[in-house]
Order: structure tokens, then sequence, then C-alpha cells
């Protein structure tokens, strides 16, 4: 979820065009005004984006009590509204597994034409996702991967190791730029259980690892604010010299950064997310610890929801040779600074 500092990403044509699947960027039309959703993009004049068979499109996501998963809900909304062909069937989020379970299985039970999931936990849906196989009801994995391959037609989502590679990739620049030696760097990691997390940290220590440097210290903060308020609150207490933070995710950054602010610390670099507003405009003031943070960008949704409408009209992607959609698709990571934070800003979701 390839080196990541400076890419740019890559074209993917026939989700409805063309699409830009940059992580921070599903679209090619001019920047809109900052929101939690991303600017929808524009419907091509042609191709694939032709009114087509009427599909009925399911999605289940966790509850939006995040802003990044609200921004996921919203993209794939909005989406499906580009397309008269759409008819969109969103279930009750939830973060109860067993909710998601049973929501998933009114989708199932309704025979909608394709499903778009987000799973709280991808190994504890993966028997439900199977059943929509099974049943002839191609799965769109969303972010969180299904363990059986079996379980899901697509996946779509970011490059988590992509993200810690980033990171480690700045953090180690900057500390070498300034000669720093044995430096004392910090991780504050999401969900530490989660596979997608712990792809975040392998990338970010192998990234480091180059520079001949480690984790000092490493705690997990749930993935919200006030998680990430007592974690950063106790590792700056732990720590009374630190040379650099990577935070894993801007929402709880949020969390993150009101402690460092109660400390009165300011001797280190600080990496967010995700690409949050909020986060770059803290990069935009210059007068903040946080100095980039890494995208995994919400605009998935709308690219997962286009994908689930070329599948379910026997589709593929217009601008590849191939006939069907891909089986896997890794959007890249790239790394926000106060060099080029303004042309990112219309994309950032609210935390």
């Amino acid at each position: 979820m390839s080196d990541n500092v400076a890419r740019r990403g890559f074209l993917v044509g026939g989700l409805g065009g063309a699409v830009l699947l940059a992580s921070g960027c599903t679209s090619n039309e001019p920047a809109a005004a900052p929101s939690s959703a991303a600017p929808a993009p524009a419907q091509a004049t042609g191709g694939n984006d032709q009114p087509g068979t009427k599909v009925v499109i399911g999605f289940s996501a966790p509850a939006a009590d995040h802003g990044w998963i609200a921004a996921i809900a919203k993209n794939a909304e909005s989406a499906a509204k580009q397309y008269s062909d759409i008819e969109f069937k969103p279930v009750e989020p939830t973060n109860d597994i067993n909710q998601q379970i049973s929501a998933v299985e009114s989708l199932i039970a309704a025979k909608v034409n394709a499903l778009v999931i987000l799973p709280n936990d991808g190994q504890q849906l993966n028997q439900v996702a199977l059943q929509a196989t099974e049943a002839g009801i191609p799965v769109i994995n969303l972010d969180r991967i299904f363990p059986d391959k079996l379980a899901y037609r697509t996946w779509i989502g970011g490059d988590n190791y992509g993200m810690g590679v980033a990171a480690g990739h700045y953090i180690g620049t900057e500390l070498k730029s300034k000669n720093v030696s044995n430096p004392v760097i910090v991780e504050i990691q999401g969900i530490a259980t989660l596979p997608l997390t712990q792809d975040r940290s392998k990338g970010f220590a192998d990234a480091l690892k180059t520079y001949g440097f480690k984790v000092t210290a490493q705690q997990d903060a749930q993935f919200t604010v006030e998680t990430g308020n007592e974690v950063a609150t106790s590792l700056l207490q732990a720590h009374k010299k630190i040379d650099a933070l990577w935070n894993h995710d801007d929402d709880q950054g949020v969390g993150v950064l009101a402690a460092i602010k109660e400390a009165s610390r300011d001797e280190f670099i600080m990496v967010g997310g995700a690409g949050s507003l909020n986060a770059m405009k803290e990069i935009q003031s210059g007068t903040s610890v946080l100095k980039a943070t890494v995208t995994y960008s919400p605009t998935m949704a709308s690219s997962a929801i286009k994908l689930a409408r070329l599948i379910a009209q026997g589709k593929g992607m217009s601008d590849l040779v191939e006939n069907q959609v891909p089986q896997s698709i890794t959007l890249a990571s790239e790394t926000i600074t106060k060099d080029n934070v303004e042309k990112y800003l219309a994309l950032g979701f609210e935390s």
C-alpha cells in the first residue's frame, strides 16, 4: 500500500473516463473549496461514463465518528450520484462487528449487483464477504483487506507500507541534514492489531534503517483524539528530548498536537498521516512542530464505487488493454510539506 516520497501517482482509465489515482486525488478537475469530502471527479463525456445497465450497489463501512471515515462515506455517496444507472444502497454504519455482518447479510439478501465493503476488521468480516461472493455478488474490498482472496473481486486501498516509507524518508533526510546521530524517534500508531498499522510501522522501520536509525518508542492511540492526547502526553513525559515523531493518523493527531502544545515542546519535528485539512493548515503555518503529513486519501471510496459499477456492468477500464477490472489497485502515498501544501488544501478532509 514503492518509494512514495515524491511520487505523483498513476493514471487509471475507465473508472468513469480517466481517474488520477494518487493518494490525495482521484480527479483531474480544478481544485474546489476544502471540505471533508474530496471534490467530485468530473464526469467524462463518453466511454464508460455513458449510462448503461442499471445496477444496485450496496455499501457498508464503520461509523463515521472519525474524519477520515466520514469522508469515505461522503465520497462514496457523491460518486454514486454522478451516475443515473446506479442505485446506491448504503446500510447503517457501525463499529460493532456483528452489526456490520448483519448489515452486509441484508444486502446479500436484497440481491444487490455489487457490494463495496470497508470492514471494521477484514479477518472478522471475511466469512460474510465469502457469502456474498458465493451468492454471485462481486465484492469490492475497500481499504482494510479480507485475508481470503476468494472473498473479494477487487481490492482498492492506500499504500500503508508506503506511508511508513514516506514518513521514514522524510524524517531520515531531515535528521541527516542536521547531522543528528542516535536520534530519539517516537512513533504513535493507530490500532496496533490491524494489519494496516503493522504495514505502516514496517515501512517506517525499513526506511529509517537506510539512514542507520531506528524507532526508540512506539505506542498505539486507537485512531481517537482523546487517546492520541493521552499517549502523546505519556511519551513526552517519558522522553525529555525527542528528535522526531511520526503519528500515523491526522485525526488522532489533533490530540497529539494538543498534548505537545500543552507541554510546550518544540525541539523535534513531527510527521502526520492521511492528509487532513487540519494537518495541512498546521504545516502551512510554519509555526508548528508538524512539518509534513503523508497521504492516505479517503477519495479511494469514490473510485471503489466506480469500480463496482464497471464490474457489475461487465465492463473493463477503458485506458487498459485488458477486458476486466484489475484484481488489486494500490494508491500512492505522497509527502505534503510547506513547499507543496497549497495544491493539496482543496483535497483535505475535516478532522
